[in-house]
């Protein structure tokens, strides 16, 4: 359970109204950040993230289903995630955090300070009648938040009342909507098996870029690069033709590199190695800079499952490929 500012929650509840109920393959996520830069260690992808509204609202506004954590300049999670950070613009945002700090540097370098973020997913927020009395053993000495066991106890009373706000299970009726949550996320689907606790993640595009950018150390798989305003997340198979969020369905690359690589002039093969096709050369009479790079070997994550897929490089290799 998460202390959770106001503003932040008003104006995604109001955000998660105008847009209405997201699809599998685009879920709504939200970035519930820290200015600290601080992230809990313990948090499990699929855990559930209580809202704890704070003072003067004593209570639980609703719940998010974690994805990620990670820490960004403020800059990076303002152009991955925009307004889901809960902020109407970026300027807004910088005054924010320089709020939190206690004014101690100006907005233009507040832009460039390192912030703790929270990736949710598919969250749901409750309507102001519709909230959950807060734990009876919640202090209010506590400044981030606290853990709870959800089998037992205060945890088990507040799953099972948020359970019951959000209509989830074989609590909701065919057809019913639960009065008093905003229209937010298909987090029906997506949050199960309750009993745990635990849910089951829809990858949006925020968590997948994320994911990718610290499984790969935050370099180009290509050239190591590591300046994170000239990264990008590729995917292998575009998104109109494979739609989701899959991680072995994308890598780091260079800016120009991605742009070489959805046009067809450079390539991964299967067996992870980077290569430039002679198109390039006849295309642009050009390509110093890459042809060096050829057959060189593209540096993958540690985790089997962050890994580029090989049938799907394949597949680039054989349709998008130029040769």
């Amino acid at each position: 359970m998460a202390n959770t500012d106001l503003q932040w929650f008003r104006f995604l509840r109001e955000m998660a109204r105008r847009h209405g109920a997201r699809t599998p393959e685009e879920p709504f996520e939200v970035n519930f950040w820290t200015p600290s830069g601080k992230v809990p260690t313990r948090l499990v992808p699929g855990d559930l993230v209580f809202f704890k509204l704070k003072a003067p609202v004593r209570a639980v506004g609703g719940f998010g289903v974690f994805s990620h954590a990670t820490r960004l300049p403020l800059w990076l999670a303002w152009d991955t995630f925009g307004e889901a950070n809960g902020v109407p613009g970026l300027e807004e945002f910088a005054r924010r955090i320089a709020a939190n700090l206690h004014g101690k540097a100006k907005v233009a370098e507040i832009q460039r300070h390192t912030i703790g973020c929270l990736v949710l997913v598919s969250p749901v927020f409750f309507e102001d009648d519709a909230r959950v009395p807060e734990p009876a053993d919640w202090s209010a000495n506590i400044v981030s938040g606290k853990f709870y066991d959800l089998a037992r106890g205060e945890g088990r009373r507040l799953l099972e009342a948020c359970r019951k706000r959000a209509a989830l299970g074989p609590l909701r009726e065919e057809g019913q909507d639960m009065p008093g949550v905003a229209a937010t996320t298909g987090a029906g689907d997506a949050a199960v098996p309750w009993r745990e606790g635990r849910a089951r993640i829809r990858m949006g595009q925020g968590s997948f870029r994320l994911r990718l950018l610290d499984a790969y150390g935050r370099a180009c798989a290509v050239t190591g690069e590591h300046s994170l305003p000239a990264l990008e997340a590729a995917h292998i198979r575009p998104f109109h033709e494979q739609p989701g969020y899959d991680p072995r369905n994308g890598v780091i690359l260079r800016s120009d590199i991605h742009r070489l690589f959805d046009k067809g002039y450079v390539t991964i093969t299967p067996e992870y190695r980077f290569e430039v096709g002679r198109r390039l050369r006849e295309d642009w009479h050009n390509g110093r800079t890459y042809y060096p790079l050829h057959g060189t070997e593209v540096h993958v994550p540690e985790e089997p499952a962050l890994r580029p897929d090989p049938a799907l490089l394949a597949w680039h290799n054989e349709n998008v490929f130029l040769g």
